[in-house]
């Protein structure tokens, strides 16, 4: 199910922050979070993943990821109006956790595709060339990626990047 392209779109609404810096201090106006829409319907991954888990998984656990960053800016934000550095640090956890969870899920539901627009196949072309030419096969480079990011917070979440040009454009 995996497909190896990264539309911008998909997590573009991540990217709304931004700073503006007076002569004394930093003014940071950001817009809330949202969950963003799947570019396929919840049933279209069937049978590999069922509607049910792929509506739960999306409305439910990103959703919560959502709205955990949501709920952790607004209190960073009031800190920083606040001066409050103390709670400025102590938020990075939450920042970091849910924000890397909705840039994982929306990274996520870009990535994947049903199998008629080619999800389940697996690579080919110069990125099972590269595979192969630094783990020798599928299967080892499967192994070790697994084995890699086991041990990662979030159930092992890891994500392969090649370099590619105009990889921004949508």
């Amino acid at each position: 199910m995996l497909r190896l392209a990264f539309p911008a779109r998909a997590v573009q609404n991540i990217y709304t922050s931004t700073l503006a810096r007076s002569s004394t201090s930093f003014t940071v106006k950001r817009s809330k979070y949202t969950l963003p829409d799947l570019p396929y319907d919840y049933n279209a991954l069937e049978p590999i993943i069922s509607a049910d888990i792929m509506k739960v998984h999306h409305e439910k656990h990103h959703q919560a990821y959502v709205n955990g960053l949501n709920v952790a800016e607004e209190k960073f934000e009031q800190a920083l109006k606040d001066k409050d550095v103390i709670s400025q640090i102590a938020l990075q956890p939450a920042l970091k956790f849910n924000g890397g969870g909705h840039i994982n899920h929306s990274l996520f539901w870009a990535n994947l595709a049903p199998k008629k627009e080619g999800g389940g196949e697996p690579p080919n072309g110069e990125l099972l060339s590269a595979i192969k030419k630094e783990f020798d096969s599928l299967e080892n480079f499967i192994s070790k990626f697994n084995t890699l990011t086991a041990a990662v917070q979030g159930s092992g979440w890891g994500w392969v990047i090649t370099k590619r040009q105009n990889v921004w454009k949508s």
